[in-house]
């Protein structure tokens, strides 16, 4: 079964993005979450970056 990067409908806090990185990753939603915010604190490119994965992401149940 081929990976795909997706946004999550279950446990999303703002669009789901952070938490299908996660997924995909396979890694702890939490960590995506904080590594974000440490790189919208640094310059601001997090937040210009999450808008971007935000549109671009399909979500899960568009997938399937």
């Amino acid at each position: 079964m081929q990976k795909r990067l997706y946004k999550i409908e279950h446990g999303k806090k703002i669009d789901g993005v952070c938490g299908g990185i996660a997924e995909y990753f396979d890694i702890d939603p939490t960590l995506v979450r904080l590594a974000w915010i440490l790189f919208s604190c640094c310059g601001g490119s997090g937040i210009l970056a999450y808008i971007v994965a935000a549109i671009v992401m399909p979500r899960k149940s568009d997938i399937v």
